[in-house]
């Protein structure tokens, strides 16, 4: 029996699109406001889903608290309240668009969860707008 287990986090992060291959104004006509020199935050929601079998011991997919323990030591405690483009490793030569960031925190949980166990990563940049990843 699979079931599927959700765990929802909050961070702030500064960060600015750009690309460095192209001119000033081909990065202001392609990111607009997101390309802002001096940066701009989002106030993310993150939603994690952890999808595998109940352990007949304990009656979790997965322990919560671990969980929430892995989440804020491995994403909350990296970017939250950083600039993602000049304080973080990951996007040090990756745009930072809520694409890339939600497949970073997908990688960075993936090697600390059970491999056994499946999981998604939905990260809200707005109320509006999100990503999912993966996608399957």
């Amino acid at each position: 029996m699979r079931v599927s287990v959700f765990r929802r986090e909050h961070f702030n992060a500064a960060h600015r699109l750009h690309n460095s291959n192209w001119t000033d104004e081909k990065n202001e006509q392609v990111f607009g406001k997101c390309n802002n020199p001096n940066f701009h935050g989002h106030n993310y929601e993150l939603e994690v889903k952890v999808t595998g079998e109940i352990s007949p011991e304990t009656g979790y997919v997965v322990d919560m608290k671990v969980l929430s323990d892995i989440i804020k030591s491995n994403i909350i405690d990296k970017f939250d309240h950083k600039n993602l483009n000049l304080d973080t490793e990951e996007f040090e030569n990756l745009n930072p668009t809520a694409e890339n960031i939600a497949v970073v925190i997908y990688q960075l949980l993936r090697e600390k969860i059970e491999t056994s166990l499946d999981v998604k990563i939905k990260l809200y940049e707005t109320e509006r707008n999100y990503v999912e990843y993966p996608t399957e």
